[in-house]
């Protein structure tokens, strides 16, 4: 019972009206000390009274008086006359003196534990004020044996009360938990279990119902989660069966691209002067596919292999990405600019970074036509001891709301009407197989910026004019 909610809740409850039970206990049992004192004053001040009516009683009423106030004697003292009205003997000598007159709360709790925890009884003086202002102030002598046996009773009353009450309302407590909280996060957990079953079917998403605030929110956050882990898994199916569509028609195209090599191999042979300026980067293009292809069908799905490092030049690769993509522009006002040290050497895979290029370049190129504004595209690199730095920038009309949201998320960071939105992930995900960053750096009305930041790390470092990329021999 103690390892459920609610068995630990009862528990509690219990623990904490008892506690309060105590803390209510203490003034209580101080109280009941006062009281108890002040009727044996007022108890004393009465028996005091028939003397004063009467001057000569008698030793036996005299006794009498005393028995019933249980005192041993009486002091009143009036207009400043103090008096010894009443006396009987006192078994032994006075112990301790407690005045009652304006006591503070603090001294009445200290004495009244101090009493229960004094089990020897002894005879003590109290003073106190007079009923009804019958005198300056009254004092007797008493023994509190009576008084300990009264308050333990009292006590004892007091704490099974406490006891039946805490019981009572532990357990009211113990069935509203059960109502109102236990059984509601039980079915919430069933849900979970029958949600967790079938994660893929959407009638099993759970309907927010609870009347409680704090619960309802937990439902609607569940459900929000639910919602989007579904949305997750069917994406991952549509990747998977994505890949295995692509890897099909990799398997046709490479045959194809094969066979387009066959022939880039006569055109090379040609003497044309425009022919020969082309066809190496007609066969550099082909090559490029028939890899993708392969790298492709080896994986069986879209997954990206590890790079294959080498000292490659960053002019190189971005003059074959622009020259590809000036082809595309046709008559529209689109230029392409290029701030790349002809020296800047960097150790990557030329495969994959041209690929990273090409998309980036080919976003840019496609969004500024789409506008139907002119603009330009610009390519630039830069190095320091610690990283290379590429950036991609164009004067496009920027990425909107939704493309920035999903930006590295296929299927849904398209900015073109039909478009997948895997250009990035792919660019993205080949970067970071070099170790590096693809990051948006700003996008708006004047622009996108986007940054590959690339680590030299403990690919060596390779510098310019080529001599690091010497030291950095071949890939491991």
């Amino acid at each position: 019972m103690l390892n459920t909610l609610s068995g630990r809740f009862l528990v509690l409850t219990i623990i904490f009206v008892m506690l309060a039970e105590v803390l209510i206990f203490v003034p209580s049992i101080a109280r009941f000390r006062e009281d108890y004192l002040l009727s044996r004053l007022e108890r004393a001040q009465i028996a005091s009274l028939a003397l004063l009516a009467d001057d000569m009683i008698s030793p036996d009423l005299e006794e009498e008086l005393l028995r019933n106030a249980e005192v041993f004697n009486v002091v009143l003292r009036r207009d400043e006359a103090r008096q010894l009205i009443l006396s009987a003997p006192m078994p032994q000598s006075i112990g301790d003196t407690f005045d009652l007159r304006d006591a503070p709360a603090f001294t009445l709790i200290r004495d009244a534990v101090k009493r229960l925890l004094e089990p020897e009884p002894q005879i003590i003086r109290v003073i106190g004020d007079p009923v009804r202002e019958a005198g300056v102030l009254i004092e007797i002598t008493m023994d509190t044996e009576g008084l300990r046996t009264a308050m333990i009773d009292y006590g004892l009353r007091i704490l099974l009360l406490s006891a039946l009450i805490s019981v009572v309302t532990a357990i009211l407590l113990f069935l509203a938990v059960r109502v109102f909280l236990v059984k509601p996060i039980k079915g919430l957990v069933q849900q979970m279990k029958a949600y967790a079953a079938d994660p893929e079917d959407t009638r099993r998403i759970i309907q927010p119902q609870s009347s409680l605030r704090e619960l309802h929110q937990a439902e609607e956050a569940l459900a929000l989660m639910e919602t989007q882990l579904t949305g997750a898994l069917k994406q991952k199916q549509r990747l998977a069966q994505l890949g295995g569509a692509v890897a099909k028609v990799s398997h046709d195209l490479r045959n194809m691209l094969t066979s387009a090599q066959l022939f880039t191999d006569r055109i090379e042979m040609s003497e044309d002067p425009g022919v020969k300026r082309m066809a190496p980067k007609l066969v550099n293009s082909i090559t490029r596919a028939v890899h993708l292809c392969e790298s492709t069908l080896a994986f069986g799905k879209a997954e990206e292999p590890a790079p294959r490092l080498e000292r490659v030049c960053l002019a190189d690769i971005v003059s074959d990405v622009i020259d590809s993509e000036r082809l595309s522009v046709g008559d529209h006002d689109l230029s392409f600019a290029e701030d790349i040290p002809a020296d800047l050497y960097l150790r990557a895979d030329a495969e994959q970074l041209y690929r990273v290029i090409f998309n980036l370049v080919r976003n840019a190129r496609q969004a500024i036509i789409r506008s139907g504004d002119s603009g330009e595209i610009s390519v630039s690199a830069r190095e320091d001891d610690e990283h290379w730095t590429i950036k991609v920038s164009d004067t496009g009309p920027g990425l909107p709301p939704k493309a920035q949201e999903f930006l590295f998320r296929p299927f849904q960071g398209g900015v073109s009407k039909g478009g997948t939105g895997l250009g990035l992930v792919i660019a993205q995900e080949l970067v970071r197989g070099h170790g590096g960053q693809l990051r948006l750096m700003e996008t708006g009305d004047s622009g996108t910026v986007f940054e590959i930041c690339l680590p030299k790390g403990s690919f060596g470092d390779t510098s310019r004019n080529g001599h690091a990329g010497e030291r950095a021999g071949r890939p491991d």
